[in-house]
């Protein structure tokens, strides 16, 4: 599937809010339950995918969505962290992955990282999320720790991507997404 030429990146609106959350309730559950269980993805939809945790996210213009036929097929969400910007959030609609979305959004955090001025993207994702790993790893991120979440939910894996020069320079074509 190769649609990522008829999708928009835009910034995301109030109007928005439905369809990021939506995201959420559908890419975790996919994502996280046969990782972490189900207590930790109804956890995490409690904690990070409600309109209280996500309008002031959207308000502050941190929230970047994908756009196509009028719905939204994935998103983005950033805020600075310890002088670095964290990407919080980068999912795609499990029925939109391998369309290139993923990587539009990425290569959107690296360019708005650079025009911020930031020194390096910071992430973590947790330990057993393969299609995590590969995807970041193509884009040159590299570990730098680990974080025991405990309750047996598998350790988180802090990364990094320092930045300087072009942001196409860590892009190519064919990431997962």
């Amino acid at each position: 599937m190769k649609i990522a030429s008829g999708v928009l990146l835009r910034a995301a609106t109030g109007d928005d809010l439905q369809g990021v959350i939506e995201v959420g309730q559908q890419t975790w559950p996919a994502t996280y339950g046969p990782i972490a269980g189900k207590d930790y993805v109804a956890m995490g939809l409690a904690k990070w995918w409600t309109a209280d945790a996500t309008i002031p996210a959207i308000r502050a213009g941190r929230v970047t969505v994908a756009e196509y036929d009028g719905e939204i097929v994935g998103m983005t969400s950033v805020g600075p962290l310890d002088g670095h910007l964290a990407l919080w959030k980068l999912y795609v609609l499990p029925e939109f992955h391998s369309a290139g979305i993923g990587g539009m959004l990425m290569r959107a955090a690296i360019a708005k990282a650079k025009a911020d001025e930031y020194d390096e993207i910071v992430l973590s994702y947790l330990d057993g999320n393969d299609n995590a790993r590969s995807f970041y790893e193509h884009y040159g991120f590299t570990e730098t720790g680990r974080e025991s979440t405990g309750g047996g939910v598998p350790d988180s894996i802090w990364i990094h991507l320092p930045l300087g020069g072009d942001p196409e320079d860590a892009t190519l074509d064919g990431a997962h997404g």
